[in-house]
């Protein structure tokens, strides 16, 4: 089953995934492995698909590097919760189709807990009931259930939320 990751405020992209562990060095079928490497080692080796990381405010600040949600994607992270984004990273995370909900849970479920998320409901089921998270707007739905924004494209041949051509 699926569980939590507590971070505290201000986890930036460096944090997330260090520069110098980054695609073009450490490799592109590895980088991932390094997630967290400096302030939860044990994480990406411990880390299960489904996960839910819970972070304080301004997740993802700083330089913005798409590699860092990029190896959070491999790891087949199932959602981040934080009370806010920098709004560059809270963009990349949700053009990879990693869904990012604005939320404050940090004195709420306890870093292991067991949760299931439903990204498309924003429902975050725990031992104690459910968490009603503000669910996606419908174009970001279609974006998720299709992998991506660039894997709906790919698929539709335009933008989520866009009418399709003749409509």
């Amino acid at each position: 089953m699926p569980r939590i990751w507590k971070f505290g405020d201000s986890v930036n992209t460096d944090d997330i995934l260090p520069g110098k562990f980054a695609p073009f060095m450490a490799g592109e079928d590895v980088f991932q492995t390094f997630a967290f490497h400096y302030i939860r080692p044990e994480f990406a080796a411990a880390v299960q698909p489904g996960d839910v990381l819970i972070g304080g405010r301004n997740w993802g600040l700083g330089s913005s590097r798409e590699y860092a949600p990029q190896a959070l994607k491999k790891l087949r992270i199932g959602g981040i919760v934080a009370p806010s984004f920098a709004r560059i990273h809270y963009r990349n995370l949700l053009n990879l189709g990693i869904p990012a909900f604005e939320y404050d849970l940090t004195g709420v479920l306890e870093d292991g807990a067991e949760v299931s998320l439903d990204a498309d409901s924003g429902e975050l089921r725990h031992a104690g009931g459910v968490i009603q998270l503000p669910p996606p707007p419908e174009f970001l739905r279609e974006a998720l259930a299709a992998g991506s924004i660039l894997e709906f494209f790919k698929q539709h041949g335009r933008f989520p939320g866009e009418n399709p051509a003749g409509e």
